[in-house]
């Protein structure tokens, strides 16, 4: 080897002294490493959260200070048009009955028809003086209090992959979802409760159902557990067995299972069992307990309408709001909340494709006087300044209607969600469709951005929750991503 082609390093290391000397220090380093290592006082770049197996529900810190605590979701399952809500669009008005130049011949479901202007008038509420429906009066006067955002995006038009690519960041089956991510990153304060959980309609479950709420391939742990005010937590109980002989049994099975445990230590499907039988029993005094509306004062139920007699729904729908409330008050990290149920020609949920106006009457009665007393209730007990309440649907819809029906397409290429509460400015409308209320044009953001907001307002960064999955590090928002900065406070 010629000499002249040695680094000046190189040549250091071949003198023997100097290469016993420099192998002293690294060895020293590599020692000292290990030590930090050990000691877990060394930086990493491994990502993924430490769960306890036999404590998977402890409360865990966020990746920075978080605003929001808990977070509400509100989920209105079918696509609510906001055309008809939040996104008023005068120009509609006046193309109303005409075709769209240019406009697509065909979407989702058929041949297009004529441009429909709104189906309900619109007039400007609070100080923003934004315009608001009159199909949503309650929410309607909550417009100072929310932040909007009108371009979102999302990459289906089926009501199912849709569903999914909202509450897991994939169209696809088998993700983790929103809820599941959140709870795995940070626990819950409530020992006596699930940390996550989904409350199903009234009239039924969403058209993607478990996967709402499912956990993926996250631990199992981390699924939402469903109960509403129609159908509470089943089998709590043991059939034909007395509180006290029930009180006994569970006792004598912690001690055998204590005893198990410490005879084979460092079992974590053990330990991960026991603590899941451990919050059931828990469950058979807490649930029947926040299940129990009799102990709500005759003032709340009226206010969010759960007194009606004339709408079972609507009072069904009312009690899932005011438990939605007490899983909050009692340290629930997540619930999640659905307004509408599966595919049924928009007779269950929001999918009014035939006659929206005609459908729209009635899933807004049901929404619109629960869900704005949930809001204020939180706001007057001092919730909403640790919790985040978001109102969401899976996309939006056309501005024509469909030819030979009264009612509008599916559209994923612009719709309307909003936030309020915790760490989110109120009062802002971010974003913008076109005059006719088609397509995002302005700050468009893909639901991506719309759950990292979510995340970030819970102290995480959406960059580092992540968990390998098959040799791939997995993120709730996929390899995209972007907070929406002018909707926080």
């Amino acid at each position: 080897m010629n000499p002249e082609s040695i680094s000046h390093t190189g040549r250091h290391l071949l003198d023997r002294r100097n290469f016993l000397a420099e192998n002293a220090t690294s060895l020293g380093s590599v020692a000292l490493a290990s030590l930090l290592s050990g000691d877990r006082l060394l930086a990493s770049n491994d990502t993924q959260t430490i769960i306890d197996p036999a404590r998977p529900y402890a409360s865990r810190p966020s990746h920075f200070p978080a605003k929001a605590k808990n977070v509400v979701v509100i989920f209105c399952a079918g696509a609510v048009s906001q055309l008809e809500t939040w996104d008023y669009k005068p120009e509609l008005i006046k193309w109303d009955d005409r075709p769209l130049p240019g406009g697509p011949s065909v979407t989702f479901q058929g041949p297009a028809g004529n441009l429909a202007r709104p189906q309900y008038d619109f007039r400007q509420r609070g100080q923003t003086g934004k315009w608001v429906s009159e199909m949503i009066p309650h929410l309607a006067e909550l417009t100072d209090e929310i932040a909007f955002v009108h371009s979102l995006t999302s990459k289906s038009n089926t009501h199912g992959p849709a569903e999914n690519f909202l509450s897991t960041g994939f169209v696809l089956d088998g993700f983790p979802s929103l809820g599941s991510w959140v709870t795995y990153a940070l626990g819950s304060e409530s020992q006596d409760l699930p940390a996550y959980v989904a409350i199903p309609d009234p009239r039924g479950v969403p058209q993607n159902g478990s996967n709402n709420w499912g956990p993926g391939f996250l631990p199992a742990a981390f699924q939402g557990t469903t109960m509403s005010s129609k159908d509470p937590v089943r089998h709590l109980q043991a059939a034909g067995v007395s509180k006290d002989t029930d009180r006994v049994a569970r006792s004598l099975l912690r001690e055998m299972n204590a005893r198990h445990l410490e005879a084979n230590p460092g079992d974590s499907k053990l330990a991960a069992r026991i603590a899941s039988y451990e919050l059931a029993a828990r469950m058979q005094l807490s649930v029947p307990e926040i299940a129990d509306f009799s102990t709500e004062p005759e003032h709340i139920m009226k206010m969010y309408g759960a007194d009606d007699t004339k709408n079972p729904d609507k009072a069904a729908f009312a009690k899932n709001c005011i438990l939605a409330r007490r899983l909050i008050e009692k340290g629930v990290r997540f619930v999640q909340l659905f307004n509408g149920a599966y595919a049924s020609g928009g007779k269950l949920n929001w999918d009014g494709h035939n006659a929206l106006k005609e459908q729209y009457d009635v899933h807004a009665e049901i929404l619109d006087q629960p869900a704005a007393a949930l809001i204020r209730d939180l706001k007057q007990r001092g919730l909403l300044e640790s919790t985040l309440v978001v109102w969401c649907t899976e996309f939006g819809r056309m501005p024509f209607f469909q030819q030979g029906a009264k009612g509008r397409d599916h559209n994923p290429d612009g719709f309307t969600c909003w936030m309020t509460g915790a760490g989110v400015k109120p009062g802002v409308s971010h974003g913008a469709t076109d005059e006719l209320g088609q397509k995002a044009i302005e700050d468009v953001h893909p639901l991506y951005h719309f759950n990292a907001t979510i995340l970030h307002l819970l102290g995480l960064d959406y960059h580092k929750l992540s968990f390998e999955h098959n040799g791939i590090q997995r993120r709730l928002t996929n390899v995209e991503g972007k907070i929406i900065r002018e909707i926080l406070a």
